[in-house]
């Protein structure tokens, strides 16, 4: 099970001074799109260079032109690249096809998609690394979680690894760790802390704990 730290509301200096503080206790970096968006492709650059030993997650959700989209960001020195679920499956094919040849991951963000085991399934037999279910920003403000969703995606994901993400905190990751997926993507519930290293440091504990147990 590994962690993955999400920076959203950053620009390249914050994200990095940010990472200094946590390095020790988190997998991937996630670039996300917003930082994407303000910054561009050299927010990935720029991350990876600084630190080299972590793995990079540039968050594209791509829905167009994917085989292009994968390999900027693959030139950029991202490890992991995002598309949506609800992108065409010709999309996640070519997605996967590019990242294959560049040595990279594809990570499938399955925001909005509302037959979630259905299209789970089908994205699965596509080839990509990582379905990930993801409750955005605006239904974390009304109280949704994934929680459930991830157990609906676990039980018809037969190769590859799941993720989840959106409005994770510490007091709601021993529910998330009991569902056991791949990868637990974490934004606010570390960012948000005043402690910041000590808040990854006892997420990657609890997570670590869990594995060797369960």
């Amino acid at each position: 099970m590994e962690l993955q730290l999400a920076l959203d509301l950053v620009n390249i200096p914050e994200a990095i001074e940010l990472i200094k503080e946590v390095e020790d206790h988190i997998d991937i970096v996630e670039i996300g799109t917003p930082v994407v968006i303000n910054e561009g492709l050299r927010a990935v650059k720029e991350v990876k260079a600084a630190y080299p030993n972590l793995k990079v997650l540039a968050d594209l959700k791509i829905m167009d032109a994917a085989g292009y989209e994968v390999m900027k960001a693959s030139e950029a020195g991202a490890d992991i690249v995002t598309i949506l679920g609800a992108a065409e499956d010709m999309s996640i094919k070519g997605a996967v096809e590019e990242a294959k040849k560049q040595g990279k991951k594809i990570l499938v963000d399955m925001i909005a998609v509302k037959d979630l085991a259905c299209r789970a399934k089908e994205v699965d037999a596509l080839g990509v690394d990582y379905i990930c279910v993801h409750t955005g920003y605006d239904l974390q403000a009304v109280g949704k979680n994934s929680f459930e969703d991830l157990q609906t995606i676990k039980s018809v994901v037969k190769n590859a690894k799941t993720a989840i993400a959106g409005g994770i905190k510490l007091d709601t990751l021993s529910e998330v760790i009991n569902v056991q997926p791949d990868l637990v993507i974490v934004g606010g519930g570390i960012t948000g802390q005043e402690d910041k290293k000590a808040a990854a440091a006892k997420m990657q504990q609890m997570m670590k704990e869990n594995v060797s147990v369960g």
